[in-house]
Order: structure tokens, then sequence, then C-alpha cells
């Protein structure tokens, strides 16, 4: 633990996890200040709260003397750590890190942490109900939306904290140390943050930067970023595969999920393929982690079992919405990026009215040309990101400029005929136009709601 009583620390960014380490730094007996861009007009809803607890506001922009006049500052996941005065103030020697690394360093018990391009939100959910399902005092947190520090009070000695983690979370890390770590997937994703391919993959990898021998890391076998990383472990890796037999961890053989904890070790058969209700197979990828994860945290395989046949798709993670008129809707709007947009459209055989969009990452989208081509009728773009999505997709299917996400729906549900899927998968960030991907989801739903009427479709 670190001693933070008297000692002045500045807070960089106000978001949610920026809010909760403030209140926690000032709750520990430190001198916090906290620093944002935003207007003092854009944070008034979280500023009483924080001059009501002793705590300095500086709002409309950062001040280089602020920086400087600091024992210690934490960053929130959403600012840059190459921020000018972050930079500067690293070069005076001040020691900065993010929520995910103050938190944990208080955390009791054991931490369980996921990361990856894709299927983090999902595969953190599950692992969570499977371990509490197994009776294990279970907390889950991170990324999926509680902020790390915010689960430092519930937890014990005897507690698994189920974190999802984020390469934004990530990079900011010292001496964050989970007792078991898995990445799910590494794809091109955050190029606009991170500069390079190569700088995203070693801020992924830092999630087992600090572990030992006594650790555990799993990897997904089937990506090679992610298998690569066993070669920089110190920790026992663990593989899962969708396509082969591993040495030890999960894999799909004869249709069923088995497991195997070590090389000399049994194979146990842990449950039917079919018993999985989440579509895709980059959601049997998903259950393969949560199994190896979950068995290496001592989870009974019959829990392992209940708590998967029972687990269905996480809001905003290819999620059914309503059928009209036999044409379903489902919403992904946690596809941010051009891999879990692959992904989407890959869940269904034929006829998707897709709508992509939002503001771009930096990644090109011509990979999805082959899975457009074999199975989506119509392209319906939105945000900022639509000319570049129509001038790398035209031709391959046709495009319907659409602005917004209400005329998007309203297209796509008149052009779908009976049998065929409209599919919100943006391959975009929402910061365009919503102020996250949930109020994006949300949007969308409401609006597919509304095609239905209200009452009939909340009685679903």
């Amino acid at each position: 633990m670190m001693e933070l009583k008297g000692k002045k620390v500045l807070v960089v960014g106000l978001g949610k996890s920026g809010l909760a380490a403030a209140l926690f730094l000032r709750h520990c007996g430190a001198q916090v200040t906290v620093s944002d861009k935003s207007s003092a007009e854009a944070l008034a809803k979280d500023i009483p709260a924080l001059l009501d607890e002793g705590i300095m506001v500086e709002a409309g922009g950062h001040g280089l003397l602020t920086f400087r006049r600091q024992d210690l500052i934490v960053v929130s996941p959403g600012v840059p750590l190459d921020t000018p005065e972050l930079v500067q103030a690293k070069s005076f020697g001040l020691p900065i890190i993010g929520e995910l690394e103050l938190a944990a360093r208080f955390l009791k018990g054991k931490t369980l942490a996921i990361t990856g391009s894709n299927g983090k939100t999902t595969t953190t959910a599950l692992v969570g109900e499977i371990l509490e399902k197994a009776g294990l005092p279970t907390l889950v947190g991170g990324n999926i939306g509680v902020p790390v520090v915010s689960l430092i009070e519930g937890s014990t000695d005897v507690t698994w904290s189920v974190l999802e983690v984020s390469s934004f979370q990530l990079e900011s890390t010292v001496e964050f140390k989970p007792a078991i770590a898995v990445i799910l997937n590494i794809t091109p994703d955050h190029l606009d943050r991170h500069g390079s391919f190569e700088n995203y993959i070693e801020a992924k990898e830092r999630i087992f930067a600090a572990q030992d021998a006594q650790d555990c890391l799993v990897l997904n076998a089937d990506n090679a970023p992610a298998a690569a990383a066993a070669a920089r472990a110190k920790s026992k890796v663990y593989l899962f595969s969708r396509k082969h037999p591993v040495a030890q961890g999960a894999w799909v053989e004869d249709g069923l999920i088995v497991f195997r904890s070590s090389e000399d070790a049994d194979v146990e058969k842990v449950m039917p393929l079919n018993g999985i209700t989440l579509k895709g197979d980059h959601n049997v990828e998903n259950v393969l982690a949560a199994v190896c994860a979950a068995r290496l945290a001592d989870a009974p395989a019959e829990a392992v079992r209940l708590a998967i046949e029972s687990f269905h798709a996480v809001e905003h993670r290819l999620e059914y919405v309503a059928t009209i008129n036999g044409v379903e809707f489902y919403n992904d709007s946690k596809a941010t990026n051009v891999d879990a947009t692959a992904k989407a459209i890959a869940a269904f055989k034929s006829g998707i009215h897709l709508i992509l969009g939002g503001k771009d990452k930096g990644s090109p989208y011509t990979p999805l040309t082959p899975l457009i081509q074999e199975r989506v009728r119509a392209i319906y773009t939105i945000g900022v990101a639509a000319a570049k999505i129509e001038s790398q997709l035209r031709g391959v299917a046709p495009i319907h400029s659409c602005e917004t996400l209400e005329k998007a729906v309203a297209a796509a549900a008149d052009a779908a005929h009976p049998g065929e899927v409209v599919l919100l998968a943006p391959a975009c960030s929402s910061y365009d136009q919503f102020e996250n991907y949930e109020q994006r989801g949300r949007a969308f739903k409401e609006l597919v709601g509304d095609r239905r009427g209200w009452k009939e479709w909340q009685k679903e």
C-alpha cells in the first residue's frame, strides 16, 4: 500500500474513473486536485461533490504549475500519456500512475484480469458469474463500468476481483500483478491513441509484466499476436483453442469443451459445445477463456457448466433486441473496431443490413470486404467516419449514407425482408455523436422499440 495521508495528488481527467480516484484519495487523507480540459459547465454534475470533499478543481485546461506542485499524479484512462503537461511532469521525475495501478495497490485478495481487443466485457461478466456460482467471494469491475478503486472497500483477503482492463488502463501500470491474467486476442485497435500496432501490443502485454512463476497467464492459441506473448512471460502459461488440443488449458474436442490443468493431468469434460447460449465462434473463444480462468481459480467444473448454460449476451454485445415483421434487430454497439465487426457479421449467415460508422480509430475497413460480399445485403453509414468507410467499401455492397443512427435504423428496417437482420456493429467509437457506446446502443434499442410501439416491446 502507498502512504497517501498529507500527500499532494493530482488526478488528471474527470471521467468515471477520475471521479472515483479523486474521492478515494481524499478519503485516504491526500490533498487532492482534479484537472480536466472540459469546461466547468461540462463538469457541473461532478464539481459540487468534489468541492464538498475539499478537492480543488481546475477546469477548462491544464496548468503547468498545477502539475509541478504534486507528489503524485493519477491519470484517468481517457487521458493520453503523451499529453504535454504529463510529459513535462515526467521529465521532472514526478511519479505518474493510472487509476488501475492506484487501486491494485490497495485491493485485498486475488485479482483475475482480462484484456483483449474484443470480448473483454462478455468474458469478464461470465467469469464473475462462474466464480459467484462456485460460492467464491467475487467483485467485478474495471473497464466493464465500475472503477477499480470502487472495489477496494468491499475486498477482503479471500475476494476474487475480476477486472476488465483496457490498453488505456494498462499502459500506465507499474506494479499491477494479477494472479491470473487473460489475453483474449490482439487485433489492430486504438491506433489513433497508441500510434502503432506494436505500441498497442506492448500496452496489452503489461497485463503480465509484473507476474512471476506463481501466477498464471491465459492466452489464445488461435490468435498469433496473443499466443506470441508466451515467449515473454515469466508466469505459468495456459492456452485455449477452438481448433486444436493444447498442452494445458481449454479446447474443443468431439463437440465438448474440455480442460486440462497440466500436461500430465487427465482431460476434464466440462460441457457440450451446444450448451453455449451466445452466438458466434468468437463467443466460443470467450467461453474457452472463461473456462480456463475459472478452473485456475479453483471453480468446480460443475459450477462452470451451470454458469455458462445460464449466461446470456451482455448488453450491447451482439444483443438481440426484437423481431419486427420477421426482421431481427441486433445491438452490437460495443463492436468499436473492425475485428469486432467482422466477428459480428460472421455470427449470421446472410441477409444482414449493417450499420457502420462513428469516430474513426485509424484502422482500414477493407478487411471486412470478404464477409460483406458473402453476408451483407446493404451498408448504412453514420458519423464522421462515413466518407472513409464509403471510399474503402465502395462496390462491395450497396451503401446508403444516412448521417445519423435514427436515419440508418429507419432505412435499414424499411429495406429488410422477413428472415433478414438489421445489425448495429459500427467498427468505430461513438464519440462523434454519443457520449459512449452504451448511449449509442440504448439509442438503437429505443429506435427499434419506437418502430413497434414501446408498450409491446417492453413486455418482451
